[in-house]
């Protein structure tokens, strides 16, 4: 297993080598790494402001660029973001969804720069997920619950589902799209 700090350059600039070292080349890139944090604007405080930003839009941005060394035509790029880039239902998240604003709208752009070269570039944006970062029986579960229209946490393996269909044969006319999956949360 090869493992980086999304926040490091260096480290994901390894991690992609050691990679294609291993295997010979890169066909599928999935950043999934993320951090949130969240306060209202006038407390938010720098050092969280600057992490968020390392982690969920400069870690994405070098991981793609050094992926595409070593990409050929009918590559995948697929980016985690959030169902939060286009619906924010609580106070104190907005820089969070700054961060999954710039990954949606990097993987637009993306889409449009690599289509050319065959690579597709897409953005699956989970609702509530019961993660680390954000458990089903977490503080904020019962409230978001009642958003979704399924009334329940989404699963790693349900989001996983999409990411297999992103990077399959199947998906080949599909890039820069942004698919929310998120069991009704923004119906």
């Amino acid at each position: 297993m090869i493992r980086a700090d999304s926040a490091d350059v260096k480290a994901v600039q390894s991690a992609v080598a050691e990679t294609v070292k291993a295997f010979g080349r890169l066909d599928i890139l999935v950043n999934n790494a993320g951090v949130v944090a969240l306060a209202p604007i006038e407390e938010f405080k720098m050092e969280d402001f600057d992490r968020l930003l390392a982690v969920n839009v400069k870690g994405i941005f070098v991981a793609i660029q050094e992926a595409l060394r070593h990409m050929g035509e009918g590559g995948r790029i697929i980016n985690i973001g959030s169902i939060n880039s286009d619906l924010v239902p609580f106070a104190g998240g907005s820089v969070y969804a700054l961060t999954k604003g710039a990954v949606a709208g990097f993987t637009r752009g993306l889409a449009r720069d690599l289509g050319p070269r065959g690579i597709t570039v897409n953005n699956v944006q989970p609702g509530p997920t019961d993660t680390d970062m954000n458990p089903a029986d977490g503080p904020f579960a019962a409230q978001l619950k009642n958003m979704i229209a399924l009334q329940r946490y989404g699963h790693g393996d349900e989001i996983a589902g999409m990411v297999s269909y992103l990077a399959s044969p199947e998906a080949a006319f599909v890039t820069g799209a942004s698919l929310k999956i998120d069991g009704g949360f923004s119906a």
